[in-house]
């Protein structure tokens, strides 16, 4: 049954897909659109009668895409254009499409009579046309009058005929890329400068330059786009002074924004930064009043702001172009965003010229759109960069900061603890000694079972007196020899006499030093630092432990390594080593790992130790690399 019902389904989708290609096609979309590459074109002259169509006795030139005639010769106001359309009976509502044209005053006519008229009053002839025309089923001839106060007017794109919903579609979608483009960098611009309040003040004057650029560029990108002339006709005069305010402000602002990458470490360029200012914000002036006052004097107005400025601008990227391939070639990544940025924006810029003059000025300039999306995309990668390097610098004094505090109460902390070693450590020696004296001589006149006692005691003391020498060590760990030691040397006697004691905890010594490494300090007091430490990992080690001994000479510093395979340490001990009363053995006081660092610290050494828990210790120590032929010149904080 359900077999059955499935079949039937199958068939009813099938007879209706049938239905719907056996359906007659509407006459819209019987045929393809037609794009008219040629037609003709007469001048017309200043004070020319303008009559709903050319003067019969009038010269007719042949022009097209390739040659569209749209450079006005001296003493004309416009042009007629002439084209004979084929039979439109095949669409429902034909239309006709101009989509780049030049010209402020437009006007068609069929049969002298007059079917669009559009005009403006500002000096923006960037023009498309879209007009619905009769649908005949013979040739047809229209004229458009094309009128203008600028150099240039004609077409250029061509014509093309079509369904005139399609061509209204067109119409609109064929700049819509460009002004969605230009509002959203405008519109992320705002956002980022509402932003700006929440940044630090010396963040905040390259981040404001930034979102100037690019508010400047994605107003450039909106108001050089026809369609918001032809939706908004009544607010052209205002997205011309946009226009004009955008590119006088944009130049300064990049300016600045280099200035604060470059960290202002030319003063010439700062200057000329500054004196760029100064001009923008008279032309900025200038403008205004050339708004307000009607529109006078126009040739000192564009002497000004088109003179004048375009030599600054041409300056300006020069500099610009100069100084980041000084810095890019010195290796200054930031520099290198900002060469490729403005390479790309440059090449765009000038292809877009050389099209532009080769094709007579009829050429459409769209390269240099591409050219400001590279260039605000290095400007907003270095301002990343440069914030993250804020942030990471910011981190690492943080850091820095707080190991310093640590160090400072760590130092104020044996400071304490030296000045009471000091002080205590005479006044109990001793006592202890000549408690130590007694109890040998009490030894001697006992009974046997009563001696093991007085052993115990004397043991004791010693361990005591041990002890105390570790404060003393601590407390005032001054050498009083000095001199140049061969570490290597230095390093074979103790690795001879701690083999055995490494072969009694089941572990084996590895060593390899580099020959002839000299460093200045005490022999007795270097031995008392590397036997402890080496102690230490001896007494850590499990079975089949091992402990590795390496010393390198390394840009002018000696570098030894202690390595083992014992029981390590996690990071809060590791956190701990180095502090008094700390200490990872039952028995253990802390003062061993106290004396080797202070030891070392007086040797003008470092140590860095790195560990993991059940996975071994690594000891880093560092000492500056001596040379034996100097010896009498040591240091005086050695003897300190």
């Amino acid at each position: 049954m359900k077999s059955l019902l499935g079949r039937a389904l199958l068939r009813a989708i099938a007879l209706t897909i049938l239905w719907f290609l056996c359906l007659p096609q509407p006459a819209s979309a019987a045929r393809n659109a037609i794009d008219i590459r040629e037609w003709q074109a007469q001048w017309i002259p200043a004070h020319a009668a303008l009559d709903n169509g050319p003067p019969p006795n009038g010269t007719w030139l042949d022009a097209g895409i390739d040659r569209p005639l749209s450079s006005l010769p001296v003493g004309m106001q416009g042009v007629w254009i002439r084209i004979t359309l084929p039979p439109t009976a095949e669409w429902l509502r034909p239309g006709l499409l101009v989509e780049r044209m030049y010209g402020l005053d437009l006007s068609v006519f069929q049969d002298r009579r007059q079917i669009f008229a559009s005009k403006r009053d500002f000096e923006f002839d960037l023009n498309k046309l879209l007009v619905p025309i009769e649908s005949a089923s013979t040739p047809m001839a229209y004229d458009i009058r094309i009128l203008t106060t600028s150099e240039r007017a004609g077409v250029l794109s061509g014509f093309r005929i079509d369904d005139f919903e399609r061509l209204s579609h067109r119409y609109v979608t064929k700049d819509l890329p460009d002004l969605m483009l230009g509002t959203a960098i405008a519109f992320l611009a705002l956002i980022m400068l509402l932003c700006s309040g929440y940044l630090h003040r010396r963040q905040r004057s390259s981040w404001v330059s930034l979102c100037l650029v690019a508010l400047m560029l994605g107003t450039l990108i909106i108001v050089y786009s026809p369609l918001p002339y032809i939706y908004l006709p009544t607010y052209g005069k205002l997205l011309l002074l946009l226009f004009d305010v955008a590119l006088i402000v944009l130049a300064p602002a990049l300016n600045h924004y280099i200035d604060q990458v470059f960290e202002r470490q030319y003063a010439f360029f700062t200057k000329f930064t500054r004196i760029q200012a100064g001009y923008a914000a008279f032309c900025l002036a200038a403008r205004f009043v050339y708004e307000f006052a009607g529109e006078q004097h126009y040739a000192i107005y564009y002497f000004f702001l088109n003179g004048i400025m375009g030599v600054l601008i041409l300056v300006q990227l020069l500099l610009l172009i100069g100084l980041s391939a000084r810095h890019a070639i010195k290796g200054n990544r930031d520099a290198v965003i900002l060469s490729a940025g403005l390479l790309l924006f440059a090449l765009s810029g000038v292809l877009d010229l050389t099209f532009y003059y080769l094709s007579s000025k009829t050429y459409i300039l769209f390269l240099w759109k591409f050219g400001v999306i590279m260039l605000i995309f290095s400007l907003v990668v270095i301002l990343a960069r440069r914030i993250s390097t804020d942030y990471a610098m910011l981190v690492r004094y943080s850091k820095e900061l707080e190991l310093y505090n640590h160090n400072l109460q760590r130092t104020e902390k044996l400071k304490i603890i030296s000045d009471m070693a000091a002080s205590i450590a005479h006044e109990v020696r001793n006592p202890l000694q000549v408690t130590r004296g007694f109890l040998q001589l009490l030894a001697t006149r006992t009974d046997p079972k009563s001696k093991s006692y007085f052993d115990l005691a004397t043991n004791e003391l010693d361990r005591a007196s041990d002890i105390i020498t570790d404060y003393l060590t601590f407390a005032r760990p001054e050498m009083d020899t000095v001199g140049v030691l061969n570490l290597s040397e230095e390093l074979k006697k103790i690795e001879a006499m701690m083999t055995p004691l490494a072969a009694m905890h089941g572990g084996v010594i590895r060593f390899h030093a580099e020959n002839d490494l000299f460093v200045i300090g005490n022999s007795s007091k270097f031995k008392q630092a590397f036997i402890n430490m080496i102690k230490n990992s001896i007494e850590a080690l499990g079975k089949d432990g091992w402990i590795e001994i390496k010393a390198i000479a390394q840009a002018g510093e000696v570098f030894v390594w202690i390595k083992d395979n014992g029981e390590g340490m996690d990071e809060e001990q590791l956190a701990k080593l180095g502090v008094p009363y700390f200490s990872t053995k039952s028995k253990g006081t802390g003062l061993g790992m106290m004396v080797t660092i202070r030891i070392i610290e007086v040797m003008q050494g470092t140590i860095v130790f790195r560990s993991e828990k059940g996975k071994g210790t690594e000891v880093t120590i560092r000492f500056p690399l001596a040379d034996p032929e100097q010896a009498e010149q040591l240091p005086d904080e050695l003897h300190a």
